[in-house]
């Protein structure tokens, strides 16, 4: 039995582990940049849009309307693919959610 209570242990080790790393991919900013300067994106850990810049000279007056528009399209497009990784994770992982109580799998 001791065996057993062990591996729940450990078991609950990872988890607290995994969502720690998780929040710490959350929490970090990552920026790229392109055209010499001329455009910069900065994404959070799970690929959420924070920020578009585009310089001026590239279109006028619009920059900011078209930044706007880029991050609502890119976040419609996360949400999307979310959706879709999660579904595709249940799939997968069939009735194995049930057999642990209380073990959430990170997703």
């Amino acid at each position: 039995m001791t065996d057993l209570s062990k591996i729940m242990q450990q078991a609950q080790q990872m988890q607290e582990k995994m969502q720690a790393a998780q929040a710490e991919v959350e929490a970090t900013e990552a920026e790229g940049i392109a055209g010499a300067g001329l455009v910069r994106v900065v994404l959070k850990g799970k690929g959420e849009l924070v920020s578009v810049k585009i310089d001026p000279s590239l279109m006028g007056d619009d920059a900011e309307i078209i930044e706007d528009l880029i991050k609502a399209a890119h976040r419609e497009a996360k949400t999307n693919l979310d959706l879709a990784m999660e579904k595709a994770m249940k799939n997968a992982m069939g009735g194995l959610s049930g057999m642990m109580p209380g073990f959430k799998m990170p997703f």
